[in-house]
């Protein structure tokens, strides 16, 4: 049996000024993207200059934390939001939705495309492959922070969160980084290597995210002000039944375009 540390979520202070760990992943997401996308700046799908890139960065970056922590207030705390409306700021207590982030994301990528004439599906494809950097990184914040923990179970790497009781549970931050960081990465970085239909990558983006999520959460304890939604499932999982069918959409769409294309 395991005790979680109990790590101090924050890095370093000076003065009034906090650095916080879950802010650091957060930087250690976007910087580490960032490094691998400077490698296929002049690949398919989507050709950009190294200043081009920068601004896409920017534009990801705001759609995430933005998105993020509204879509988390909305899905998951929308009652303590009403009451208290500059929790939307407080991003150093955790509390980031990716479902909302993914959404942002999107928004801001719809704007970036827009501005400069390229096409949104072909900037999906090209960062959703070192998006995982960023979904690992944010697990290993939530771990630090002790939070997003796991139900109570007798596995021998069960885990005692003093925060929370003294029940081994679950360490799910740490199930979540293997599927969603290194796992998924894995799988998008080889299947992106190889010339693909335009919106296949996005697809199984979507749809490996949603399956590993989905699975997930039927070891990690439901947001105490949330519970289970409908027929034992938690908000986390109907979030993702909508990303899986999109996603599934999507990828059939991307090889019949590719069939068409090549029977013409």
């Amino acid at each position: 049996m395991w005790i979680h540390p109990s790590f101090d979520p924050t890095l370093l202070q000076i003065g009034p000024l906090r650095i916080h760990w879950y802010g650091i992943m957060y930087l250690i997401g976007f910087l580490g993207g960032w490094g691998l996308l400077k490698g296929r700046l002049s690949s398919p799908p989507c050709q950009l200059t190294a200043n081009q890139l920068a601004d896409l960065v920017f534009y990801a970056a705001l759609g995430i934390i933005l998105g993020g922590r509204l879509g988390y207030l909305l899905f998951y705390d929308i009652h303590e939001f009403l009451a208290h409306p500059l929790l939307i700021f407080q991003l150093w207590r955790g509390g980031m939705s990716f479902h909302g982030g993914l959404i942002g994301v999107i928004f801001s990528l719809a704007i970036f495309a827009y501005k400069t004439g390229k096409s949104l599906i072909d900037l999906t494809d090209f960062i959703a492959p070192v998006v995982p950097i960023g979904l690992g990184a944010g697990r290993i914040g939530n771990f630090i922070n002790g939070e997003l923990w796991g139900r109570v179970t007798h596995i021998p790497w069960g885990m005692i969160f003093p925060n929370v009781d003294d029940l081994p549970r679950h360490p799910s931050q740490l199930y979540e980084f293997f599927l969603e960081g290194v796992i998924l990465f894995i799988i998008l970085w080889f299947f992106s290597r190889s010339p693909r239909p335009r919106g296949a990558v996005s697809g199984l983006f979507l749809i490996c995210y949603s399956l590993f999520r989905f699975c997930i959460e039927f070891f990690r304890q439901p947001d105490i002000q949330v519970g289970y939604v409908v027929a034992g499932l938690t908000e986390g999982q109907l979030l993702s039944l909508p990303m899986f069918i999109g996603g599934a959409a999507l990828l059939i769409w991307a090889y019949k375009r590719k069939a068409r294309w090549n029977n013409t």
